[in-house]
């Protein structure tokens, strides 16, 4: 594991004391940025039998408790998708980190029973929105394409950095974030969230090579070392051993734990408007598979969902929408343009479930401006579920154009591929397909390799949940 600490000024801190670690664990230095200090403990945890609670902290300072996994132990996982949004309003009055105070400290509740082992963010952890409006040139190239022709405004990727930095900062500095944060390991995935809807419009459609491309890729690259710092805990020149993607200039990350697995894609490094993932991408990913051949079950975090309800339909109506309406849909694997890939992402994912006996479940983002819901895709033996993680601290009103459109969509069966059936079933609770709020999605494995998934809306007294 590691542990990530930023500190003003030219102050070292001292070693980490990890129970179970005989030697004090000494800070690395990642980098400074504008006088803060960033610094990362690596350690390794020795394991047990069963679960067990280790502590970490400093000799004459706070200390945290983590659940370590027996080697007899299955995963305990929470699941959950912008933990950083705030739907562009103004900070809480309850929240000094500026969002809603109450789904960390429900997660925290939950976890206090539920002894989770993972946090899964699939993305939004930062609102990109916000960091995009605190950013005056960043703000300025993306509202003015004429601008991004001309050459490169001097000093905007630092501006969007600056803004992008602080931000994270005040966000996991809130009681409630910083505890979940500290006492439950995460794996995180970036999403077109994290970049802000105005430059994950113009960079999801760009021509790659043209001058337009070159004048986004400074923001996009700020972007992406400000998730790779505060999402993975590194830098480029020193990644860790679970960004598979580092080779192939992404950042796809990789696990296994006993008989399941984690895959968290990158869909955002090498995106333009022909493409979700690079032919680089592609010839690896099969590689990347192969690697949880042994497993019963693997998670694919996907960050934009790659099943939606009727998606053939919106995709023809997507067709005859202005493009102001078309952005509010989304730019995902349903989106106009976007179905060879999805469904060559289809195919490779059933090829490797049906070679290698390993079931694939798919969690992505909420749907209808961020309900939590299931789906399941049949066909050719397969059968694959995909899950929609509820927004986490903050969702659209329910009575939007996008939810009138998905409620009645959501009950029609849809045929993505030849001979492949999706629907998305009701929850035998209260007959919904999908679940508006705030919340996530916890998930534990059994013996048989089967997962568990539980949609938790906080102030929500449902049992919402489905077996696979």
């Amino acid at each position: 594991m590691s542990a990530l600490f930023v500190l003003d000024g030219d102050v070292e801190p001292d070693d980490l004391r990890v129970d179970g670690v005989t030697l004090p664990v000494p800070p690395r230095h990642l980098m400074v940025w504008r006088r803060r200090q960033v610094w990362r403990f690596d350690f390794a945890v020795p394991r047990g039998m069963r679960d067990t609670e280790v502590a970490y902290g400093f000799p004459d300072g706070p200390r945290w408790t983590v659940v370590v996994p027996g080697r007899h132990s299955f995963p305990r996982m929470a699941i959950l998708y912008g933990s950083g949004l705030t739907g562009g309003g103004e900070p809480n009055a309850e929240s000094s980190s500026g969002i809603p105070p109450a789904p960390w400290a429900d997660l925290l509740t939950r976890h206090s029973t539920d002894r989770y082992h993972l946090l899964v963010q699939a993305g939004g952890q930062i609102d990109g929105d916000a960091v995009t409006a605190a950013s005056p040139q960043a703000s300025a190239l993306l509202t003015d394409a004429s601008r991004r022709l001309g050459p490169a405004l001097p000093g905007v990727a630092e501006d969007l950095m600056a803004a992008g930095f602080g931000r994270m900062l005040r966000i996991w500095s809130g009681a409630a974030a910083a505890s979940a944060l500290a006492s439950i390991p995460s794996v995180m995935m970036w999403d077109g969230s994290d970049l802000g809807r105005s430059l994950a419009e113009a960079w999801g459609g760009r021509e790659e090579g043209d001058a337009a491309s070159r004048s986004l890729r400074p923001l996009m690259m700020a972007t992406r070392r400000q998730v790779q710092l505060f999402q993975t805990g590194s830098v480029a020149d020193g990644p860790p051993d679970c960004l598979w993607g580092s080779a192939c200039g992404t950042l796809a990350q990789g696990f296994t734990m006993g008989e399941a697995g984690l895959l968290a894609l990158d869909l955002w490094s090498d995106r333009n408007g022909r493409r979700i993932l690079s032919e680089r991408d592609w010839s690896v990913l099969p590689d990347w598979l192969d690697r949880f051949a042994t497993c019963r079950h693997l998670i694919l975090v996907s960050g934009a969902p790659l099943l939606t309800p009727a998606g053939a339909m919106l995709d023809r109506l997507g067709g005859i929408l202005p493009l102001r309406l078309r952005s509010r849909a989304g730019d995902h694997w349903s989106a106009i343009g976007r179905h060879a890939d999805r469904e060559r992402m289809v195919r490779i994912l059933g090829d490797f479930s049906r070679r290698s006996g390993c079931r694939i479940t798919i969690v992505s983002h909420g749907l209808a401006g961020g309900a939590g819901a299931r789906g399941v895709l049949r066909g050719g033996g397969l059968e694959m579920w995909q899950l929609y993680a509820p927004h986490f601290t903050f969702t659209e009103h329910p009575g939007g154009w996008l939810s009138r459109l998905t409620e009645p969509l959501a009950t029609r069966p849809d045929q993505p591929l030849p001979a492949y059936r999706f629907e998305m079933p009701p929850f035998a609770e209260d007959g919904r397909r999908l679940l508006h709020g705030p919340g996530w999605i916890s998930c534990s494995f059994d013996a048989k390799g089967q997962l568990h998934a539980r949609w938790r809306l906080p102030g929500d007294g449902g049992r919402y949940a489905q077996a696979i």
